[in-house]
């Protein structure tokens, strides 16, 4: 078997605001094997300032697995064990090698006869910017519609105050990602504006790695409080079920690219239904071939809850796609 990579810049349509400053580029790696005359493609998709690999050294480990790509697959992933993006690429690679064409996890998804659930995601921005994706997001009829909060509170309150007069928490869920944008102070109050509101959840409303604040919130929180950068470089199992334990959050969100890849992702699902603490699967700005991967793992999951999954539509120069939403729908074309 033999291996190769390549950098490529994804450019945004319009700059993408997030609690880390506006975006307007998003840097990823795609990595290829071929064996016997077969290819199998993944994405290495790497989140500058966000995730756990996100070091110098990245592109010569990379390299490094090109080059010992014919290891055994456990040693391959104690390896990367520091590189979950890198380990979330060799996977997919692996998979589409043995199943082709654009497949990772055949199932009646990718038979287009099943679609996942998706919410409608509302990037920051003024207040215009963000009502007028909203209202985009309800004329598509999405059920469940997520915003980025944290920069302009008391803006994003009087938003969220007119959604919800408008429609109840029956016609429309709402979720929102402060991504670590409060003080414990701060959170606990808004933590309760958010309940008067009927939210359905918030996602890391106080900065990651305050496990003794983080616990204090959600032991009594009225709203349901969601783990996002908190999993980001816990790597080991054993660390990963202290923290869920310590925490004892509502719910986690996976980015597999963040969590390492597929076997991350499951091993971080396995601990949080031991404790009975709810989950969902997101994209993390994924080129196509990634968000392809990730949506196929994710319908094989059999969650109903709405799915935090990207349609591609963000970037200008995508790869191409079998994914199509239809309202708040996810197909694979066949």
């Amino acid at each position: 078997m033999t291996a190769k990579y390549f950098r490529y810049l994804l450019e945004f349509k319009r700059p993408s605001g997030t609690s880390r400053g506006v975006l307007h580029e998003k840097e990823t790696f795609i990595f290829e094997v071929e064996e016997n005359g077969k290819k199998g493609t993944g994405e290495c998709a790497i989140f500058r300032g966000l995730s756990f690999d996100d070091r110098p050294d990245y592109e010569e480990k990379l390299q490094w697995l090109c080059d010992n790509i014919s290891q055994d697959d456990q040693y391959l992933k104690e390896q990367l064990m520091e590189f979950p993006s890198i380990w979330f690429g060799y996977e997919q690679a692996i998979l589409n090698l043995k199943h082709g064409g654009n497949l990772y996890f055949p199932s009646e998804f990718t038979e287009g006869k099943a679609s996942i659930m998706i919410n409608g995601l509302i990037w920051m921005g003024d207040i215009h910017y963000m009502e007028e994706q909203i209202r985009e997001k309800l004329q598509l009829g999405f059920h469940c519609i997520k915003l980025k909060i944290g920069v302009d509170w008391k803006s994003e309150h009087r938003i969220l105050q007119e959604l919800r007069s408008k429609f109840s928490k029956d016609e429309l869920e709402l979720r929102v990602d402060a991504n670590g944008g409060f003080s414990r102070e701060e959170a606990e109050i808004v933590l309760q504006q958010l309940a008067d509101l009927h939210i359905h959840s918030i996602e890391q409303p106080i900065k990651a790695g305050n496990w003794d604040a983080m616990a204090l919130l959600c032991a009594g929180t009225p709203t349901p409080i969601a783990l996002d950068e908190e999993l980001i470089g816990i790597t080991d199992p054993f660390e990963k079920k202290k923290l869920l334990e310590s925490i004892k959050p509502q719910y986690i969100i996976l980015k597999p690219a963040l969590a390492g890849g597929f076997s991350g992702s499951d091993e971080w699902i396995s601990l949080a239904e031991e404790q009975n603490i709810g989950w969902w699967i997101t994209s993390a700005l994924e080129s196509n071939i990634g968000l392809n991967a990730i949506a196929q793992y994710t319908y094989t999951k059999k969650n109903p809850m709405p799915q935090g999954l990207g349609t591609g539509s963000l970037f200008v120069n995508n790869f191409e796609s079998n994914l199509e939403l239809r309202n708040e729908l996810l197909w694979f074309k066949i």
